[in-house]
């Protein structure tokens, strides 16, 4: 690396004092060794464009280079700012189909959740026994008959035990005080 770092540092100043045919060396060396750092950075098409556009910088940004640092540290700054300004552009660029834009968004669970707090607060008011019965049937979708089984309930029981404590937690809501 110490000999391509004389080399290249060589032909940049023979270069800087018009050497025409240095300079042509110079950038035929860069560009095989800027296609081999941005290929393993890019995908092919976007390692090529970002070569030549180093290779530009370089060119326009030559009055800069100071003979007394490191060439590679100078054109490796270049580079790296390339390939930055690449990782944007492809970013910027990033398209997501209209029919995966809905989950690109949180959903808004306010209104739920403000149902979920006062459907509880209303089952909290009525007996364990009634609460059950109205978990069961109303919230976890069980039948009537499963429930009447494993409550030892008739089936008609169930349905009047379920209407009633709805019955009560309606009568909540509206500001009624009817026993439960």
């Amino acid at each position: 690396m110490i000999a391509q770092e004389t080399q290249y540092r060589d032909w940049m100043v023979a270069a800087l004092s018009g050497d025409g045919a240095s300079y042509r060396m110079l950038l035929t060396a860069l560009t095989r060794h800027l296609r081999g750092y941005f290929s393993r950075r890019l995908d092919p098409a976007a390692a090529e464009d970002a070569v030549q556009e180093c290779l530009i910088a370089i060119h326009t940004r030559r009055a800069t280079y100071d003979p007394t640092l490191p060439f590679t540290a100078w054109m490796h700054g270049i580079a790296r700012y390339k390939l930055i300004d690449e990782y944007r552009r492809v970013k910027r660029r990033a398209l997501v189909p209209l029919d995966a834009a809905p989950d690109l968004f949180a959903q808004d669970e306010t209104e739920a959740a403000t149902a979920r707090r006062d459907v509880n607060l209303l089952l909290a008011r009525l007996s364990d026994a009634k609460q059950g019965l109205v978990r069961q049937v109303k919230l976890d979708g069980d039948s009537i008959a499963e429930v009447a089984a494993r409550s030892g309930m008739s089936e008609s029981a169930v349905k009047v035990s379920v209407h009633r404590a709805i019955k009560s937690m309606g009568d909540e809501v509206r500001g009624g005080d009817e026993n439960r």
